[in-house]
């Protein structure tokens, strides 16, 4: 079963709605695309659309936070954190204020629109604010638990939402909480870490491994910022050997992540698979994951990397 994150984000939301009265929605004229159509049609005296003005969205949201209100605010990603840059910057995270950044149509989910809608950086520029929590929900089952955690969070936080639909392989009952990781594969050789529809991709790659006799173990690694050290560094201690995976640039993102903790607290050879230091091209989705070497395949080869390396 496929479900896109985009939808069951919009469904989070008016479920929210109709518990907290404090749930405000700001929108940049993407209420279709970002699915908050749905809380506009429940809630219109709760939704805001601003236009596309990205800065500005993010300054009202602030604004609604000194309020007291839960502020959403909602934009493509890559023109989100383009343009309203110093807005969340300043006005949200150094201010320290509730505000729920919400990035959509992140990685390649938004390809036939070319390489300027491809946001493969956004996960390294949030990571980089002081105080922002930052956050990529596996799939849709996920995304409404993640939208339901950062809703009783307080402070500022980041979440990317993809637009297409992509494999549900988590369950309602299973655990999520902020800065929690979730081991959803046990292995002895080597630990892939992962982050969004990578990890459906990272157990499609433990599959193959495993008829190599090679046991990884996969952890769906759903909050990037802060990151969950000590989930990491047993299942290291175990295995000796780290692969990560994300649809987002090498630089920066999850992988950068792990790589500075390990190098610092318990160094194993390490890949990241990501995207190269490029940016996107036009074409669909399974196209520009090809591409940008974000496969199965690609994660079985650093496996096999790392473990020859131990």
């Amino acid at each position: 079963m496929k479900i896109a994150p985009r939808d069951a984000y919009g469904q989070a939301l008016v479920e929210l709605g109709r518990e907290n009265q404090n749930i405000v929605v700001l929108d940049a004229d993407v209420a279709k695309a970002s699915m908050t159509i749905l809380f506009k049609e429940a809630f219109p005296d709760r939704f805001f659309d601003l236009g596309i003005a990205e800065s500005d969205i993010v300054g009202t949201g602030a604004g609604f936070a000194v309020a007291g209100k839960i502020p959403f605010v909602n934009a493509y990603a890559n023109f989100l954190l383009g343009n309203g840059w110093d807005q969340i910057r300043i006005s949200v995270c150094y201010a320290n204020k509730n505000v729920k950044i919400i990035g959509h149509n992140i990685g390649a989910s938004s390809g036939k629109d070319g390489p300027t809608h491809l946001p493969l950086e956004d996960i390294a520029l949030t990571r980089a604010l002081p105080g922002m929590t930052v956050i990529e929900a596996v799939d849709g089952v996920e995304v409404k638990k993640a939208v339901r955690a950062l809703a009783n969070h307080i402070g500022p936080a980041y979440l990317r939402v993809g637009r297409l639909p992509i494999p549900v392989i988590t369950k309602e009952e299973d655990p999520f909480e902020i800065g929690k990781a979730n081991i959803i594969r046990e292995g002895k050789d080597v630990t892939i870490i992962a982050c969004g529809v990578m990890v459906s991709k990272a157990l499609k790659a433990a599959e193959n491994l495993a008829e190599r006799g090679i046991e990884a173990e996969i952890i769906n690694m759903h909050t990037i910022k802060p990151l969950d050290t000590t989930t990491i560094l047993k299942s290291v201690a175990k295995t000796g050997a780290v692969v990560t995976a994300e649809e987002h640039t090498v630089i920066g993102g999850l992988g950068g992540a792990v790589a500075e903790f390990l190098s610092c607290t318990k160094p194993v050879p390490i890949r990241i698979v990501g995207s190269p230091d490029r940016f996107g091209v036009c074409g669909s989705y399974e196209e520009i994951h090809e591409v940008l070497g974000l496969t199965p395949e690609n994660i079985v080869e650093s496996s096999t990397t790392v473990l020859s390396l131990k």
